[in-house]
């Protein structure tokens, strides 16, 4: 199942970071949520790429503020740590930069309640901001939240189960998959199920009567895709399912993707799930207008201090250097860098696909679209809708949505071609749609922008998501504008974009782990990075 269009363009969320903020703080979250009681103290291990770009990520920042019950978009997070001295919740840090039994961004959290009782949730951030839980306390389990997922904590004692799966029956809820796992005979059990049904209030304070059931939570994973239930005309899997969906239909893919979007939220009996949809749509597109524009109007330096300003001299220039490039495409690479500058002050960006590759759809969107409404004598207000733009976001959010249900967008999966390299790709189809190429020419756009990264890795200095990812940005955009220059023109990728993505896929999984996100190898590596270090942020 792909994922939602606003899992793709999306989470709307304080930088710098999808996977190492915005995942982190869903992962701190989500255990404040299995916390037995009010929570006193919290320790922190993390894990691999976790451990060794926490700083410069606001990981330890994220992973507190979502214990104190914040949001990714909270201004508060760059304030976390001083927020919870404030209430009284001590919290310590652990860093193990080598663990090659755990995923690339791993963190174990573990809360201490009022009256002593514990909990240690280990989870995993696996790409623009989306996490799953892999273990309570010890015990091995697998949560995702694609479902709605009931969590349990009870005795291990018989008959316990049974009266679990009976009340769940009696509430009318259907149970989809169910699995208990256990300390030690006779010792605390964890019962997840997911069900094909919205979990009542009522089944949950009917599970925690029971004398054995020390308490149960109802779990929610922001972040986690839609699952449909059963199939629906609307849906596809890859880019050949969904060329022949626009053929079919016909339309644009920007039309396909609302329409799954649609048939998606509608399923979840929402009483007008067109109007849900495009006015979601809509908010992405007023922050991304706002991002674009934030640190032009007033810069500021960054958390490591690699940028500061960089994107204004840049638009500041965008006439003068035309001979370079269109003026169009200038502009388009000052909004990119302005949104990496924004994200990397914890200003408010949207991850599409990811935070650090968050300029790139955004910074060629918008400069287009205010072209168009140029060239068409219409006013530039930030309360007035650039044409074509909100349907050229549906079409990246379709390109994105393959991408993520098929290969990877987390840098520390499959380094920074599955970052701004899908950026890239999302960006090349929407600007081809953008200018009415068919969606066989926004496919193929996508296809050469992948051929055009492919091999690109993640190596931020620091640990930082500023250098080279600011500069990735801007040439992102422009290997974006060739993409679509390309297809428009009638070029022809010999390789489509399905498999260009299984190639993109593949080499991600050949790149060291050096070259994926942990500053270990690469640009990170470079003399002149290194003599920096004593300027790290630190915890």
């Amino acid at each position: 199942m792909l994922p939602s269009a606003f899992d793709v363009l999306g989470p709307i969320m304080v930088g710098p970071s999808s996977s190492h903020t915005a995942g982190a703080l869903r992962i701190g979250r989500m255990a404040a949520e299995l916390a037995p009681g009010s929570i006193k103290a919290a320790t922190f291990t993390l894990y691999n790429s976790f451990a060794k770009t926490a700083e410069g990520h606001g990981t330890a920042k994220a992973l507190v503020a979502g214990v104190l019950g914040m949001d990714t978009d909270d201004p508060r997070i760059r304030r976390s740590l001083e927020i919870a001295s404030e209430r009284g919740v001590d919290v310590d840090f652990t860093l193990v930069a080598s663990a090659p039994d755990a995923h690339p961004n791993t963190a174990d959290v573990t809360l201490f309640c009022e009256g002593g009782a514990t909990v240690e949730v280990r989870g995993e951030s696996i790409g623009g901001g989306r996490i799953r839980l892999t273990a309570i306390d010890g015990a091995p389990i697998e949560v995702t939240g694609d479902l709605p997922t009931l969590f349990i904590r009870h005795r291990d004692q018989p008959g316990v189960l049974g009266r679990l799966c009976t009340a769940v029956a009696v509430a009318g809820v259907n149970i989809a998959t169910i699995r208990t796992t256990r300390k030690a005979p006779g010792a605390d059990a964890f019962t997840v199920i997911e069900s094909d049904e919205v979990i009542p209030v009522e089944l949950l304070e009917a599970l925690t009567e029971d004398p054995e059931v020390a308490y149960g939570r109802v779990l929610f994973i922001a972040g986690a895709r839609l699952e449909a239930q059963g199939t629906f005309d609307e849906d596809f899997s890859c880019a050949s399912a969904l060329l022949a969906l626009a053929e079919e239909m016909p339309g644009s893919i920007g039309a396909v993707m609302r329409r799954r979007e649609i048939a998606l939220v509608a399923q979840d009996r929402l009483a007008n799930a067109e109007a849900s949809v495009d006015s979601a749509m809509a908010k992405v597109a007023k922050v991304m207008g706002e991002e674009v524009r934030d640190t032009l109007a007033a810069p500021r330096p960054s958390l490591g201090g690699f940028l500061d300003g960089e994107a204004k001299r840049v638009f500041e220039r965008e006439r003068a250097l035309t001979l370079l490039g269109g003026e169009v495409e200038g502009r388009a690479i000052a909004y990119a860098m302005a949104t990496i500058e924004r994200s990397d002050t914890m200003g408010v960006i949207v991850a599409a696909p990811t935070a650090g590759a968050s300029g790139i759809v955004p910074g060629s969107l918008i400069a287009l679209g205010e072209a168009l409404a140029e060239a068409a004598g219409l006013p530039l207000l930030p309360t007035v809708a650039l044409p074509r733009v909100e349907k050229a976001l549906w079409c990246a959010a379709a390109i994105g949505a393959i991408a993520q249900g098929n290969a990877s967008v987390s840098g520390a999966e499959a380094g920074c071609q599955a970052e701004t390299g899908i950026a890239c790709a999302m960006a090349a189809a929407a600007l081809t749609q953008m200018l009415y190429g068919s969606p066989a020419a926004c496919l193929n756009a996508a296809a050469i922008a992948i051929a055009n990264m492919l091999g690109l890795v993640c190596d931020p200095a620091l640990g930082l998501v500023e250098y080279p990812c600011q500069l990735r940005n801007a040439g992102g955009v422009a290997q974006a504008f060739c993409a679509a220059r390309l297809a428009l023109s009638g070029v022809e990728s010999p390789v489509g974009f399905d498999e260009a993505l299984g190639a993109m896929d593949r080499v991600g999984a050949a790149l060291p782990a050096t070259l994926r996100e942990t500053a270990g190898g690469g640009l990170a590596q470079c003399p002149s990075i290194l003599a920096r270090c004593k300027d790290c942020p630190r915890i």
